[in-house]
């Protein structure tokens, strides 16, 4: 089912750097530290902002990638 929050991520198992594209904003975030079992979980999570909400929001650091709206 895809995400009505969630447009895109991108998984690094070398860094464990998940990256998140969301919806409303548009805008890319950086999780770091997230193990890969997390994220094949996240993956095969079939309501994926809950998922995200529940087990990598607030729970991993994270940081903002600015993108080219951003002066």
């Amino acid at each position: 089912m895809p995400s009505t929050s969630i447009k895109k991520t991108e998984y690094d198992p070398v860094s464990r750097i998940l990256s998140v594209w969301f919806v409303a904003s548009g805008k890319r975030y950086e999780f770091e530290g997230v193990p890969p079992e997390t994220y094949a979980a996240f993956r095969s999570a079939f309501v994926k902002g809950r998922f995200f909400n529940d087990h990598i929001r607030n729970r991993f650091r994270y940081r903002r990638v600015p993108g080219e709206d951003d002066s």
